[in-house]
């Protein structure tokens, strides 16, 4: 009889040993077991970002998204994936109040799903937070730049860094990040001259999502790369089209019950 080793996971030391590393770190998002399955065998990171509060449950924006939608689509995604480090987002309202408030809910996320990791998002103001949960035990991902969660405070998707001005504050919200306990850092929606500065000035790896090909790894949500979305952020490449070729499969279907050549012969019991 055969034995076969466990599957090694990966995991945030092993995250961050890749800091200036030849080859990037590949992450993509994930909401279901299927979907975690396949993303498993390519991607050393699968994030269940709160995305999915868009793509999977139609809403507007990330802030409607819950504790509880975040835990119940974690624990789908780790029954997929065996290999990649999985991380979850902290919901708006579940971190910012303050340390203690962010510990509880990280803790319920990690001990509910067996995630590897929480990500939550904003620069300097959420140092001490993040530093109060890697205290604890809890590996934080960080998430700089463009914020979703404070479109409304940032007058909606704006790409950051337009203004060179502005560039010592993103930099120095990146690098309290890092000097807190963050693992790694996605860097989203800011100009590549920026992205690249803040990847030179931190000691752990950037993801980049609407950055630069200089981070150390690259980060997309799957339904938009395979084609799924609709309108997607002018930094998607669709690297599929299942959207239309699904849409293709439906009518078929649709058009195989109205002329009644399904089920046929060999989807029946006889």
């Amino acid at each position: 009889m055969s034995v076969h080793a466990p599957v090694k996971r990966i995991t945030a030391p092993d995250i961050a040993s890749r800091k200036g590393d030849a080859t990037p770190i590949v992450a993509l998002t994930a909401y279901t077991a299927p979907l975690a399955a396949l993303v498993d065998e390519h991607a050393e990171v699968i994030l269940v970002g709160d995305s999915l509060g868009m793509v999977i449950h139609g809403l507007t924006s990330t802030v409607g998204v819950t504790l509880e939608m975040m835990i119940m689509h974690g624990q789908a995604v780790m029954r997929g994936a065996q290999r990649a480090m999985v991380v979850i987002d902290m919901p708006f309202g579940s971190y910012e109040e303050s340390p203690q408030q962010a510990f509880r809910n990280a803790a319920r996320i990690m001990a509910e799903t067996g995630a590897g990791a929480v990500k939550l998002e904003g620069g300097s103001r959420m140092a001490d937070t993040i530093r109060f949960l890697v205290e604890r035990g809890i590996p934080v991902m960080g998430h700089v730049g463009l914020t979703p969660q404070t479109t409304n405070t940032m007058g909606g998707f704006k790409t950051q860094g337009r203004d060179q001005a502005d560039w010592p504050a993103h930099i120095a919200d990146a690098k309290d990040v890092a000097e807190a306990g963050a693992f790694s850092v996605v860097v989203e929606g800011v100009v590549e001259d920026l992205a690249d500065q803040i990847t030179e000035a931190i000691a752990v790896p950037t993801i980049g999502i609407g950055a630069s090909v200089r981070c150390d790894g690259q980060i997309l949500v799957l339904d938009d790369m395979l084609g799924l979305s609709g309108r997607v952020p002018r930094f998607v490449h669709k690297f599929g089209a299942l959207g239309p070729r699904a849409s293709e499969a439906i009518a078929s279907y649709a058009s195989a019950v109205r002329d009644r050549s399904f089920p046929g012969e060999k989807q029946v019991y006889r």
